[in-house]
């Protein structure tokens, strides 16, 4: 993969020694070459952060993370029946995603255990305010110096108006809403079961909290994905966004097959998107911020529905994350080690186009 291999001599040619020792020496130092090149890459991603602290190091050494952030999600309970996700066509509800909340205890325990991740993404398959224990996983974690955010988004029908100045008294960092239109009749097509209006009114209650606190947090994102139904309201959609004091992001639709996009260039131009390309490369996550379920499980990364390696909240973070089984699935991911039945990420669209594999040879400088 790397020159490491490349200037590696023929064992046969300087060894004169039988065929089985032979054999075992290369196993060794196929290892050794392999976890070196898994250092150089995680080296590499170490080089493009955009800060650094000696907690990193300290997390480096004991998890394996680069950084101090992990995904936790709060609920996998989601009220909405978009045709494209794997909860609101009931599949989580009955995989090892499941059905549920992460409770306080355990929220808890995790953070009194892992004094220094200090960053915790709680968005993942479901919609984290239907989650009754939230306003308290809010408060604690304020107390920790725990940085909350939600960056995979939340759809925001249903929000108690506690949670709504929890949030601003909190100082919970940011959210993205899942607003994949401009009106109530663009918008359902997609949020099956949402109302638009009731959306809207939410984010206006929680502009008015921050107001109130005088804080700029949380920051919220208007997240547009673009489909064929709704391309037309991208700019009324951006317009929306600047008078409710929200960023706007919109996003290509992971699964061209439902409501493709009509006018590519258009859509381009309004945008900045490129829709033929669906699928980003989460696979850093299993890195830089690996995903655990609401239950404990370990997931690895946001995407996946298939299987899991080992509960964070049973075993601990630290064994958990240096299992053989999340190495192997590291390795493999790299191309260090082939495709093996029991890691999910065989199964995964996303390993499956190859986009990882061309993000990895970008980071160790070779042609993609």
């Amino acid at each position: 993969m790397i020159s490491i291999r490349q200037t590696t001599k023929s064992i046969d040619d300087i060894l004169m020694i039988n065929q089985s020792t032979q054999m075992k020496i290369k196993e060794i130092i196929n290892r050794s070459i392999s976890h070196l090149e898994l250092i150089l890459f995680e080296y590499k991603l170490f080089q493009k952060l955009d800060r650094w602290n000696w907690g990193y190091l300290v997390n480096y050494l004991r998890y394996g993370i680069i950084g101090d952030r992990v995904r936790l999600e709060a609920s996998s309970v989601c009220q909405l029946k978009c045709p494209l996700c794997p909860t609101g066509m009931g599949i989580n509800k009955k995989g090892v995603v499941g059905w549920g909340f992460l409770n306080l205890e355990n929220f808890k325990k995790f953070v009194d255990e892992n004094p220094k991740i200090k960053n915790v993404e709680i968005s993942n398959y479901g919609e984290i305010f239907l989650n009754p224990l939230l306003g308290e996983i809010l408060r604690y974690a304020y107390e920790k110096g725990i940085s909350l955010s939600a960056g995979t988004g939340a759809n925001f029908n249903f929000i108690r108006e506690d949670i709504l100045e929890a949030l601003v008294k909190y100082q919970f960092k940011r959210f993205n809403i899942a607003l994949d239109g401009a009106s109530q009749e663009t918008y359902q097509i997609y949020r099956k079961g949402g109302d638009f209006n009731n959306v809207i009114n939410n984010i206006k209650r929680l502009n008015y909290y921050k107001e109130k606190y005088n804080s700029k947090f949380p920051i919220i994102t208007w997240q547009f994905v673009i489909f064929g139904h709704n391309e037309h309201e991208l700019p009324k959609a951006r317009e929306m966004a600047e008078e409710l004091n929200m960023k706007f992001v919109p996003k290509a639709n992971w699964d061209s097959s439902f409501s493709p996009v009509k006018d590519k260039e258009t859509v381009l131009k309004e945008s900045g998107i490129d829709v033929s390309k669906t699928h980003e490369p989460w696979c850093y996550q299993l890195w830089k911020s690996p995903q655990i379920n609401w239950d404990g499980k370990l997931l690895g990364c946001c995407v996946n529905i298939w299987s899991d390696f080992g509960n964070v909240f049973e075993n601990g973070l630290e064994k958990s994350l240096k299992s053989e089984k999340y190495r192997y699935a590291k390795e493999m991911l790299l191309g260090l080690k082939p495709p093996r039945e029991d890691i999910p990420c065989l199964k995964c669209p996303v390993y499956k186009s190859g986009v990882f594999k061309k993000e990895v040879s970008k980071i160790l400088g070779e042609k993609a």
